[in-house]
């Protein structure tokens, strides 16, 4: 099965209940959803949502086997071996050896870990919001490699470069997608 991003989410709810956890998910569908309308995939905008929301699916439970104990779970739920692969690609290199090949594969792996950046970084402005952050000051939290310790910049490098973009054109496009969604506050 290729769940919906609806069914996605309830899939995500068994087996993660935390706020963080689940808002995260949310926001990493609508980032995807975002980029595959972007990048011409409009067609396929649902299924790259469902995959940012599947992306996590083991972290809240099994952290130490993310990415590891995800294609279980997935499979305990029906879903189609490809959204299984996507999943487990965006691990590449950290907790899993499946490559991202698509380039929806791609960009969750290099947009995952810079909406988490992003994030931390809205938390520190007076607004409180990504809707008035410039990528100048995004780019001077990622140098500050004490800000966000937990947000790996080696990921976030490497997925604009499998992109073949620059990193201001990922965090350009990463933040434009954020402002996007519903669920960032």
């Amino acid at each position: 099965m290729i769940p919906t991003p609806e069914e996605a989410y309830e899939i995500t709810k068994r087996y993660n209940k935390g706020e963080f956890h689940l808002s995260h998910a949310r926001i990493v569908g609508d980032v995807m959803e975002w980029y595959a309308r972007e990048l011409g995939y409009g067609s396929e905008a649902d299924y790259w949502k469902a995959v940012g929301i599947l992306h996590d699916v083991d972290f809240e439970l099994y952290p130490e086997q993310h990415c590891q104990k995800a294609p279980e779970l997935l499979r305990e739920n029906g879903v189609d071996e490809s959204v299984i692969r996507s999943v487990v690609s965006h691990g590449y290199g950290i907790c899993s050896d499946v490559k991202p090949e698509h380039t929806m594969e791609k960009v969750l792996f290099a947009a995952d870990e810079l909406t988490g950046l992003i994030g931390a970084a809205a938390l520190m402005r007076p607004s409180r919001s990504v809707e008035d952050m410039e990528v100048k000051s995004l780019k001077k939290k990622f140098k500050d490699k004490k800000f966000a310790a937990g947000c790996d910049r080696e990921v976030i490098t490497r997925g604009a470069e499998e992109l073949g973009w620059t990193l201001e054109e990922l965090m350009e496009r990463t933040l434009a997608a954020m402002r996007s969604s519903p669920n960032v506050d």
